[in-house]
């Protein structure tokens, strides 16, 4: 069939089931990994199921001869750290390709560092050698704004920038990149580089999460790692999670996974100072005193002032 025929009457079927679409190609397995693996973000999830769709019509539509714009991949994650935005672009990768619009749906992450050089002819071989390494798949660069820093003259992001427009409009049947960042410094990067306004067509935001949804989390990350809370260290946690959410550097799921990496450590110590052996159970439950051992409490009670310069402690 040529560019823009379409399939006759006589060969076109009558209906099309959509659904089975996601299904035969394993994409709505994607997807529901993703409600499974990720709390809350409902508005995300959404957005990410609307563009699944958007790739399984348009698929259909190809696959009968229904002549059209490939849609634009390119997309925008903003939100606050710990919301979640590189564990979806992992998933987006993967529908990409499930779907038939990306070869191999692996995801390179990077940030500046990884894009720009040092000193003159630096930079233009770093950032080729990092979409070498993206082709096929999904480069998502993180703090995507500190690409452009206006207010010193000799900074070579410029020369990154633009290497990787020319990429995002040349390659983008074989390359999805996804900016990510703060919402506010992102909106400004954007009005300082229209760009790559106009070559992203999907803006997606990803809200902070709310106590309970963070006390989810806590729950499942012990989980994975064989442990629990005990009814008195819940308390202790949902307490924590209100002090730390008022301290500077707050950073949602990020900060909760630090925050019981150093309660198994107390806990591991507390445990190993005991005289008397110790059970199954005992190795497994995170207690109250493992949780308000934190110096989050202390800077809390003293009103704010936190004794350890805005760190988690």
């Amino acid at each position: 069939m040529d560019a823009g025929q379409t399939l006759s009457e006589t060969d076109a079927p009558e209906t099309i089931d959509l659904r089975r679409e996601l299904t035969e190609t394993h994409a709505q397995e994607v997807l529901d990994k993703l409600d499974r693996e990720l709390v809350g973000l409902v508005p995300v999830k959404l957005r990410i199921r609307q563009i699944a769709a958007l790739l399984a019509v348009d698929r259909v539509r190809r696959r009968l001869g229904l002549a059209s714009e490939a849609p634009t991949l390119h997309m925008s994650f903003t939100g606050n750290p710990g919301t979640g935005k590189t564990s979806v672009a992992s998933r987006m990768a993967e529908i990409l390709h499930k779907l038939g619009y990306i070869r191999k749906g692996h995801l390179v992450s990077v940030t500046r560092d990884d894009l720009v050089g040092q000193y003159i002819g630096h930079t233009a071989p770093k950032t080729k050698e990092i979409l070498k390494k993206a082709m096929g798949g999904v480069l998502f660069i993180d703090e995507a704004y500190y690409l452009y820093r206006q207010e010193n003259e000799r900074d070579y992001g410029q020369e990154a920038i633009e290497i990787l427009l020319q990429a995002m409009e040349n390659q983008r049947d074989d390359l999805v990149v996804i900016l990510a960042g703060y919402a506010d410094r992102m909106d400004q990067f954007f009005r300082s580089n229209p760009g790559f306004r106009s070559r992203i067509a999907h803006h997606i935001d990803f809200p902070d999460y709310g106590d309970g949804e963070l006390m989810e989390i806590a729950r499942s990350m012990l989980a994975a790692q064989n442990y629990h809370f005990s009814a008195a260290g819940a308390a202790a946690f949902e307490s924590y999670i209100e002090a730390r959410r008022r301290q500077p550097l707050f950073s949602n799921a990020r900060s909760i996974r630090n925050a019981l990496d150093r309660a198994r450590l107390r806990h591991a110590n507390r445990q190993f100072e005991r005289t008397d052996p110790v059970s199954v159970d005992d190795l497994m439950t995170i207690d109250a005193p493992d949780i308000l051992a934190s110096g989050v409490f202390d800077a809390d009670r003293s009103a704010g002032s936190d004794r350890s310069g805005g760190k988690e402690v």
